[in-house]
């Protein structure tokens, strides 16, 4: 058996954190995570993406127990295929806070996530998926959007950056909405008051951890709640300023297996992939 590890939750981040550029994840990493489970933590996805678009990595990864979906919207049990706990968007605040968003920065294109562990991702003309690979039904009209129960909606600017979306989203929407950034190009609004951290929070509580037990790891704006709320954060080289900001570390990117290099460091693992990289403080 391997090491005991400090922590006895790995909270994860997909994009851009634990997944490659591809969305694949690289054989140190799935070693490094085989090795954590051995040492008896728990590895736990906290992702932006809804249950039905995390499904299939969590059965690649053989995971049967809980992820965090949907920004902290759905609690997934992947060994059961159902959500343990889900809370939606009233849809009619969420067209409300778009039209105020528009009213300040012109047109935007929004695509939904329907809530549910079979909800389809619908997007309205103009919207690019920020990740091609990611299935999603294009919709003729804006109003087919609102046609089943949501966990969130997401927006693009034609001009403006995620950043400037962002800002202007939240200084215009208030409580109708959680306004997020997390990756190139994806801004979201997700229930009022609804963060990574909410879903964290009860998923650890369900398997009986504490904020102290646990480590995160992640890469954009969306991850400070849970950095917050965790134990000790961790970001990836890659990660936006203003999570690098915010962490008690600062590992390799992504590409370079920086989850890796941390969690080896932590079990004392050093020869399979030769000396650790150290990790770089803020």
């Amino acid at each position: 058996m391997a090491a005991p590890l400090a922590y006895s939750l790995i909270a994860t981040d997909l994009d851009g954190t634990l997944l490659r550029g591809d969305d694949t994840l690289s054989d140190r990493s799935l070693a490094a995570l085989a090795r954590v489970a051995d040492a008896g933590a728990q590895h736990l996805v906290v992702t932006g993406r809804p249950a039905p678009r995390v499904r299939p990595l969590l059965d690649d990864l053989g995971c049967t127990g809980l992820a965090v979906c949907g920004q902290g919207a759905q609690v997934y049990d992947a060994g059961a295929e159902r959500l343990l706990w889900s809370i939606t968007l009233d849809r009619e605040l969420a067209e409300t806070a778009l039209g105020k968003i528009e009213a300040e920065v012109g047109q935007v294109y929004a695509a939904v996530d329907q809530d549910g562990v079979d909800g389809l991702t619908l997007i309205e003309p103009g919207y690019l998926m920020p990740h091609p690979t990611l299935p999603a039904v294009r919709v003729d009209r804006r109003e087919e959007l609102w046609g089943e129960p949501i966990s969130k909606v997401l927006l693009r600017h034609p001009h403006l950056s995620d950043d400037e979306l962002a800002a202007t989203a939240r200084s215009v929407v208030g409580s109708l909405a959680t306004v997020t950034m997390s990756g190139p190009g994806t801004v979201e609004l997700q229930p009022c008051g609804i963060t990574k951290a909410t879903g964290l929070a009860l998923a650890a509580e369900h398997l009986g951890l504490r904020p102290a037990d646990t480590i995160a790891f992640g890469d954009m704006p969306n991850d400070i709640p849970m950095f917050d709320w965790a134990g000790h954060g961790v970001a990836m080289a890659n990660a936006h300023p203003e999570l690098k900001a915010v962490a008690d570390e600062v590992t390799l990117s992504n590409e370079d297996d920086g989850i890796a290099v941390v969690l080896e460091r932590l079990l004392g693992v050093t020869a399979q992939y030769g000396p650790l990289t150290l990790s770089i403080e803020p």
